[in-house]
């Protein structure tokens, strides 16, 4: 009958400029597409060179090295007989273009360039590419030499066009398109095209998958259709976890879900799928075929192929399915450690050092490492042959299988309790139990005598011994002492991240992580260069409350009842004299506010771009029922004073993952000068003059507030 279609989409983990592993996993998976059936092949965005190879874009070696595996690719036996769809730069007439080369049979159908480019948050497109602006439009593409002698084509088409088959029409997105106000799949569909294809790079943050479903899916409920979505997987090569999720959606029903978080470098999609089916839907909407006839057409490019086959009348067709969702304790349980296995694997390291203070932050980040031993164990029971050549050539045991988290566990992760004369014992004995009950191999230590010794040298340059306030010392006097404490720790840190495993006649160096979360870097209420200063850091972008909901799910999952004990105490840095041999210092007190304060702060700062009056303004009306407005006004001055006052230390911040949309990251996400006044003159006034407003009217109502 020739209406059913069997179409492939993928996740891959490609790494930035890893050109022979790109094509390798490309390979792979058009191969698992041909032996599924399909007769079409989607990838993800730039899956050639990597998606984040940043400024190497503007280097001629990578349009180089991705025209060279696009070549290889052209000749490989492997892509024959099935259109493939491959993501590489493009230069055209002198213009770099982020762009889809779509063939088949060793000859280029078409290449596709993107036409609107991401270039908020983390992506900064613009900076290396240019956008097609001409819609609908094609130029003559002249091929290098070096694919015209695979091809024996010249030139091919350049531009914004669609794919007729013998049986249906094909239209591409990339990425970003999907997400316009006006995405091309709207007038690609008018116009008869019945797949649309979505290349993507989309980088994981929490409770953002929701959204990518939602869009694909409103994509084809409206106007019919079906609709693959692409995306990579894994850490390429810094602070972003790719999230997968590739899909298959007909008509608004998702009918293949790819996963979220995996260890599997290559996954893919298929389904089979009735072109009648979107004929159908589509011919019912009358409104549709209303504007369908009035649409510009675009051009179209001639395949003399068919993605189906006369004899499919007995093809089994996929069924719809519900998609299933992580919650975002799971997603933290999940995606960090996804990246800790990537950036462990390619770093060649180890394993990892990590400070166990006996508090929730540190106790997160060794339960992620855990999570990471959990997923590694479980990859190597379901066959994934390449996890299990990873781990062993990380432990360094040709012969090793993981077969128990806590063993993988005390093999990958060292963790160290550095105590000081102002520590608990219950701290230490919260941080003893956690690492038993993980498996961690656990280091006890006392920094004091090094405390003593920097110490001693200040008082014997200057003659001067500076004492903590409980003792009378100023807040100066008390801060440093606070410091030294702190960047002891961090100096350690590397020490025994460097020279552990060489005490215990193991070979390699351990990656040293950090364990400060998104809030207290936003306040910078952490020390330049003490623990929270690591070689990476799985909770950097994650807020204390969801750290928490986190945590809790570990207590459940993985059975580790010494995290209630952690949950239960109340966070505290632990750099100030004992009180009767009890914590005399919390956190929340220490900043002057509570994390769910901060959260809200942050969130507001960030995400809803306000600056101090335009928070107060906010505020003043989500917590009437709490505060006065004198209240929040004072509430509002003191976070802006901390964080202006501090935001130097997030030029040093650890590459941390990307996981909230209010991160305070310097690198790329939140760019902010880290000189301030910090008295905030003018803002603070304005402030002040509404609270005196207020204040004088006696007004109630305060809808009015702007």
């Amino acid at each position: 009958m020739g209406r059913k279609v069997t179409v492939a989409t993928c996740a891959l983990n490609q790494w930035a400029l890893d050109f022979e592993g790109n094509l390798q996993r490309i390979l792979k998976s058009i191969e698992v597409a041909k032996n599924k059936g399909a007769r079409y092949r989607l990838g993800p965005e730039l899956e050639i060179c990597g998606y984040g190879c940043w400024d190497h874009y503007y280097e001629s070696d990578t349009l180089l090295h991705s025209l060279q595996v696009l070549a290889a690719l052209l000749e490989s036996p492997v892509t024959q007989d099935i259109i493939c769809d491959v993501g590489m730069p493009v230069m055209h007439r002198n213009v770099r273009y982020n762009c889809r080369v779509i063939f088949l049979n060793r000859r280029i159908l078409l290449i596709r360039p993107k036409m609107a480019l991401a270039n908020e948050g983390n992506y900064r497109e613009l900076r290396w590419f240019s956008p097609w602006s001409r819609s609908r439009q094609v130029d003559e593409y002249f091929l290098p030499r070096m694919i015209q002698d695979v091809t024996k084509q010249e030139t091919v088409p350049f531009g914004d066009a669609v794919l007729a088959t013998w049986d249906t029409c094909i239209g591409s997105e990339i990425c970003e398109e999907l997400w316009t106000p006006h995405s091309p799949h709207v007038a690609m569909g008018l116009d008869g095209v019945e797949i649309f294809t979505n290349a993507s790079g989309s980088h994981h943050v929490l409770r953002k998958a929701h959204a990518r479903v939602d869009l694909v899916s409103m994509a084809t409920t409206k106007n019919g259709g079906i609709y693959l979505l692409a995306n990579q997987k894994g850490c390429d090569g810094d602070r972003l976890y790719y999230d997968g999720c590739a899909t298959i959606v007909m008509n608004g029903s998702v009918f293949a879900q790819g996963s979220q978080f995996s260890l599997d470098d290559v996954e893919v999609l298929t389904a089979t799928l009735d072109l009648e089916d979107v004929r159908s839907y589509r011919a019912e909407i009358s409104s549709r075929s209303l504007a369908a006839s009035r649409v510009d057409p675009y051009p179209r490019v001639k395949v003399d192929f068919a993605l189906s086959s006369r004899d499919d009348l007995l093809l089994p067709l996929s069924e719809p399915i519900e998609w299933k969702y992580h919650s975002p304790a799971e997603e933290i349980s999940l995606g960090p450690a996804c990246w800790l296995w990537d950036y462990l694997r390619r770093s060649q390291q180890a394993g990892f050092f990590l400070s166990l203070s006996g508090g929730v932050d540190s106790a997160a980040t060794a339960c992620l490492v855990f999570s990471m031993c959990c997923q590694v164990c479980e990859a190597v029971r379901n066959g994934n042959q390449q996890v299990l050549a990873d781990v062993r050539n990380i432990v360094g045991q040709v012969t090793y299988t993981p077969q128990d988290p806590r063993d993988l566990c005390g093999r990958l992760l060292t963790t160290c309790y550095m105590a000081s004369e102002n520590s608990s014992q219950e701290t230490c004995e919260r941080a003893r139990d956690l690492a038993q009950q993980i498996g961690s191999h656990h280091i006890g230590l006392s920094i004091d005598p090094a405390v003593r010794a920097v110490v001693g040298v200040f008082s014997l340059v200057t003659g001067k011994r500076p004492l903590f306030a409980v003792h009378g010392g100023s807040s100066r006097e008390n801060l440093a002492l606070q410091n030294v404490q702190a960047r002891i720790r961090m100096v350690l840190a590397y020490l025994f991240a460097q020279l552990s495993l060489w005490s215990r006649g193991i070979r390699g160096g351990l990656l040293v992580l950090g364990s400060a979360n998104v809030d207290e870097s936003l306040l910078g209420y952490l020390t330049k260069y003490d623990c929270s200063s690591a070689d990476i850091n799985p909770i950097g972008g994650i807020s204390k409350t969801d750290l928490r909901a986190f945590v809790q799910l570990c207590v459940e999952r993985f059975q580790l009842p010494a995290l209630c004990r952690i949950l239960s105490a109340p966070a505290t840095a632990e750099l100030e004299p004992l009180a009767d041999g009890r914590v005399s210092q919390t956190d929340e007190e220490d900043m002057g506010m509570t994390y769910a304060e901060l959260s809200v702060y942050g969130r507001l700062r960030k995400i809803a771009k306000m600056g101090p009056y335009s928070m107060f303004c906010k505020l003043v009306n989500m917590w009437r029922d709490k505060y006065t407005p004198r209240q929040v006004a004072e509430k509002v001055k003191r976070f802006f004073s901390k964080y202006s006052v501090n935001r130097h230390k997030m030029t040093t911040l650890t590459p941390a993952y990307h996981a909230e949309s209010y991160s305070p990251d310097d690198n790329r996400f939140d760019l902010r000068p880290f000189l301030y006044n910090t008295g905030w003159p003018w803002q603070f006034r304005c402030i002040e003059r509404q609270v005196l407003q207020l204040e004088g009217s006696g007004q109630q109502d305060l809808d009015g507030v702007d």
